[in-house]
C-alpha cells in the first residue's frame, strides 16, 4: 500500500482534516492515559531550519505514543555533504516508520515524499506550514466551534503561513481577508485556486472589519534577517494593534505561530491580551501532530 503524505493541507480531504482536528482534541483529553499506538515505531526528524515548537511537539508526541524520534541535522547526515535527496529518502525510509522535514525548499519535501516508502510530513518549508494550520484550526474549534462560514484576516507577509491559510480557507470553508504590502503578496499559484475565498485589502483595519479571527507572523522569517530593515519599512502600517482588533467582532480571537516580536507585527497589548490564544495554539501543535502521526502511521 502506498503511504499517505502530508506535504500540504491539500493532501487530505476536508473530511479527513476535520476528523484530525476532532481526534486531536480527543487525544488532548487522553494525555495522561496509557495509550501507546506507536509503540516500537520510529520517526526521523530532518531539520535544515532550527525549531522550538516543531521539534518538541513531534519528539514529545512520539514519546507519549510509545515510539521514538531521531533528530537529524545537515551536520549529522550526508544530506549536508551533498547526498542526493532521492538517495537519502530511499535510505532513511527503509529504516523508520515516518519522516518529518523542516526545510527551506518545498521541493525537498515533495522529492522525499516521491522516493519514500513511509509517510512524509512537511514540518515547514518556505512555501507551506500545514502542521501549524492543524493546530490553529484545532484552537479555533475548541474556543469558538466550527470555522466554516467565518471570516479570517491575515495581516503581514504573504509567506508560508499565509499560503497555508489560503489552503485552509478552501479546506475548512471560510473567507480569508489579506492585508499586506503589494510587493509581499502571496504567490498567484496559491491564490488563484482559492480566488472565491480570498480578498485583498490595503489596510489592516479594513481587512479586520467583522472578522472572527486575526492572524499574523513575523515580518522577516528565518533566512530573511538581512532584509529586516527593508521589511520594517514596508510593513510599518501592517501591525496588529488594539485598533485592528476593535474592527473585528468582539469575540474575535488573535493567533500567531510564534516566535513573536512585540512592537513589530503585533502590539504587546494584543498578543498578551484577552483575545489572544497564542499559547493554547502553541500547545495544540503537540496534540494535532499526534493525531496526524496516528492517522499516517496506523493506517
Amino acid at each position: 500500500m502506498q503511504p499517505r503524505h502530508f506535504t500540504s493541507l491539500l493532501d487530505l480531504s476536508s473530511a479527513e482534516l476535520r476528523d484530525l482536528i476532532h481526534r486531536a482534541t480527543e487525544l488532548k483529553n487522553l494525555r495522561d492515559a496509557d495509550f501507546q499506538p506507536l509503540k516500537g515505531k520510529v520517526l526521523a526528524m530532518v531539520f535544515e531550519k532550527s525549531s522550538t515548537r516543531t521539534r518538541i511537539s513531534f519528539e514529545a508526541g512520539m514519546a507519549q505514543f510509545g515510539g521514538s524520534a531521531i533528530f537529524l541535522s545537515p551536520r549529522d547526515t550526508q544530506l549536508g555533504r551533498g547526498e542526493p535527496v532521492e538517495d537519502s529518502a530511499r535510505v532513511i525510509s527503509s529504516m523508520v516508520d515516518c519522516i518529518m522535514l523542516r526545510t527551506h525548499a518545498h521541493e525537498t519535501v515533495t522529492t522525499f515524499a516521491r522516493y519514500s516508502r513511509v509517510p512524509v510530513i512537511n514540518g515547514l518549508s518556505d512555501l507551506l506550514h500545514p502542521c501549524q494550520l492543524l493546530a490553529d484550526m484545532q484552537t479555533y474549534f475548541e474556543h469558538r466551534g466550527n470555522i466554516a462560514g467565518k471570516t479570517v484576516t491575515w495581516i503581514g507577509d504573504g509567506n508560508n503561513m499565509c499560503h497555508s491559510y489560503i489552503n485552509a480557507a478552501r479546506q475548512f470553508d471560510f473567507k480569508l481577508n489579506i492585508a499586506c504590502p503589494q510587493d509581499y503578496r502571496p504567490l498567484p499559484s496559491i491564490v488563484d485556486p482559492a480566488h472565491d475565498r480570498v480578498a485583498f485589502f490595503n489596510s489592516p483595519e479594513q481587512a479586520a472589519e467583522g472578522s472572527d479571527l486575526i492572524v499574523t507572523d513575523v515580518w522577516a522569517s528565518m533566512g530573511q534577517e538581512e532584509e529586516q530593515k527593508k521589511r520594517e519599512f514596508a510593513f510599518r502600517d501592517f501591525q496588529v494593534t488594539s485598533k485592528v482588533m476593535q474592527a473585528a467582532h468582539s469575540e474575535a480571537l488573535f493567533m500567531h505561530c510564534l516566535p513573536a516580536h512585540r512592537g513589530e507585527e503585533v502590539e504587546a497589548a494584543v498578543i498578551d491580551g484577552p483575545q489572544s490564544v497564542v499559547f493554547p495554539e502553541a500547545e495544540n501543535r503537540l496534540h494535532a501532530q499526534k493525531a496526524l502521526l496516528e492517522f499516517l502511521i496506523c493506517r
